[in-house]
């Protein structure tokens, strides 16, 4: 057993399913849990093992790891007293879920009552970087809980130390907002090229390694010419972020004129032409429909 370490993993949709399994592979015992019971039998089937309960599923486990929708959906595990109840003194949760820092912050607060610790550590990557383990881990927290967490974490990807409670989510949500800008930009420069007749393929070749180059160009990009949008990152959970990224700017008195044009294009995706559980390059639709294009 790795360090002693047992793990109870909440959540196991298109993300936490292959962070399960690479948990597994580096030889954590862990328990699952989803609020849908036929998403875990796979893995039970792979060797985790799985509750009937969310209280029951973190009993004994020194490491609780929630991937979930939002922090709405983590605070209402943690309001659970029979749950708080069955947390060992000493336990870490790091909560993986995209959420606002507000919710991080409260987050650690209660469990500190409960003589537990707390990280927030959202991640980026999508399912690609879930299943090779690539994921970036933006953490926050106390850095004697990251360091002590930093073994499990660096299992599933790159984990970096960003500051306190809530500046993991504070950072989540600057890198939504350059995701979402860039699959705009993205999507322009795919729609340009098609429409003067050069190959977007061949474009996203020529800048391979250039200043333009990214991450999201080239799968993203490839997701656009080719039409698939099945989803990696939903474009829900895309809206929801730019949300919280606006509502924390606005905390500060800051104006964000391209995350809130990037929002509104895509909460009509989103609403308008019924593109919620699309992969966010679908914003590439949104700019079609736009241009009067099919």
């Amino acid at each position: 057993m790795p360090q002693n370490r047992t793990i109870t993993l909440i959540g196991t949709g298109l993300m936490g399913a292959p962070i399960a399994r690479n948990l597994m592979k580096a030889g954590y015992p862990l328990t699952v849990w989803n609020r849908t019971t036929n998403k875990t039998a796979t893995l039970v089937g792979e060797g985790a093992k799985t509750a009937p309960t969310a209280a029951e599923a973190v009993k004994g486990a020194n490491i609780v790891i929630s991937m979930l929708a939002d922090g709405y959906a983590t605070g209402s595990l943690l309001s659970d007293p029979l749950l708080c109840s069955t947390l060992r003194p000493g336990t870490i949760w790091i909560d993986m879920s995209s959420a606002k820092p507000g919710h991080a912050r409260e987050q650690s607060a209660l469990l500190s009552t409960l003589e537990c610790s707390h990280l927030d550590a959202p991640v980026s990557g999508g399912t690609k970087g879930a299943t090779a383990g690539t994921l970036a881990i933006m953490v926050g927290g106390e850095r004697s809980v990251f360091e002590y967490a930093k073994p499990i974490l660096s299992v599933l990807g790159r984990p970096e130390y960003v500051g306190p409670s809530g500046a993991g989510q504070l950072c989540k949500l600057a890198n939504q907002s350059i995701v979402a800008v860039t699959i705009a930009a993205v999507a322009e420069a795919t729609l340009l090229a098609e429409r003067g007749g050069a190959d977007p393929a061949a474009l996203r070749s020529a800048l391979r390694g250039g200043f333009a180059d990214s991450v999201i160009l080239q799968q993203h990009g490839e997701r656009m010419s080719s039409v698939d949008f099945a989803p990696g990152g939903l474009s829900k959970l895309q809206l929801k972020d730019l949300d919280n990224t606006l509502a924390e700017a606005a905390r500060y008195g800051l104006d964000l004129p391209s995350t809130q044009a990037v929002r509104d294009r895509f909460e009509h995706l989103v609403y308008a032409m019924g593109g919620a559980d699309l992969d966010h390059s679908a914003l590439y639709l949104e700019l079609k429909k736009r241009n009067g294009l099919k």
